[in-house]
């Protein structure tokens, strides 16, 4: 009986990453042919939704569900910050390396002074 649920679990998690794999290679894809697109299937939260239902037939657990929801809510705000760097660092003609670099370390100095400050808000997250 073990082994079949090895294997069940092995087969849900195999299940799971081809889900998520196709999803970001066709928004790539898509993007190569229209930005507009890509950015649009791109801006939709498939993996926060993905996530979401993961976690729910994981766990059956609503409560849990909502907190990843609600976590999520408050850390959208610092990601956008890698969205507003890259592109300025871009057009400064910055290497695209470097960029997304001191993009990705901006956004992580977002992220750091949003929990910080939603702590002492006493929201925890």
């Amino acid at each position: 009986m073990a082994l079949i649920d090895a294997r069940q679990n092995m087969t849900y998690y195999i299940v799971k990453i081809v889900i998520s794999a196709i999803l970001i290679v066709a928004i790539s894809e898509i993007s190569k042919r229209s930005s507009l697109l890509g950015a649009l299937l791109a801006s939709i939260p498939l993996v926060s939704v993905l996530a979401m239902i993961w976690l729910y037939i994981d766990t059956k657990d609503v409560d849990r569900v909502g907190a990843l929801a609600s976590s999520i809510f408050w850390l959208v705000l610092p990601s956008l910050a890698l969205f507003i760097a890259l592109p300025l660092l871009l057009k400064q003609g910055y290497n695209f390396y470097l960029s997304m670099g001191a993009s990705i370390t901006i956004t992580i100095g977002c992220y750091w002074l949003m929990v910080a400050l939603l702590d002492q808000a006493g929201i925890e997250l």
